[in-house]
């Protein structure tokens, strides 16, 4: 299940409903574009309660558009409709010129586009969408090893205050 969350901002209209931690990790995140999802029937009520999983997401270009796959909605219960297929693939909402952009992006070998984060804007599904590189296990050690500095930095920064 995703934890939803409001953005620290106020009035922005932003209600974070998923994040995808795991891509941080395993990806070097290169660039990201916001994009619409085309969802049908009962698929935006279940997930506005959150009833969804990005985790094994991923997004493809065909053609002249963007699909997203591995995006699981579970069927909302109170729907009538009983034979939705919770991993069929959603197309995503971008203009022809981001689509342009990302065909070139995604030809360069060991790029892919992976949902970073499932949020409503103004009442609308949107997701966030960022070029991955592949990280090797040396660079995901290094990561860490930086997060620790850091992180011991600041407690000793916080410390010297009191």
């Amino acid at each position: 299940m995703a934890k939803s969350r409001t953005e620290p901002d106020g009035g922005s209209g932003i209600k974070i409903l998923a994040t995808n931690r795991k891509a941080g990790h395993d990806y070097f995140i290169l660039e990201r574009v916001e994009a619409g999802i085309e969802l049908r029937g009962a698929e935006v009520k279940s997930i506005r309660a959150g009833h969804f999983s990005i985790n094994e997401g991923y997004a493809t270009v065909e053609g002249q558009q963007v699909m997203l796959y591995g995006l699981h909605v579970q069927p909302y219960s109170h729907s009538r409709l009983t034979d939705q297929d919770p991993d069929r693939p959603k197309r995503l909402l971008l203009h022809r010129s981001e689509i342009a952009k990302l065909i070139g992006l995604t030809a360069v070998k060991g790029n892919t586009l992976l949902p970073l984060k499932v949020y409503l804007a103004h009442g609308l599904v949107k997701v966030e969408l960022g070029l991955g590189k592949g990280k090797q296990v040396v660079d995901k050690r290094e990561t860490l090893r930086k997060k620790d500095a850091d992180r011991e930095a600041r407690r000793a920064l916080s410390g010297r205050g009191k």
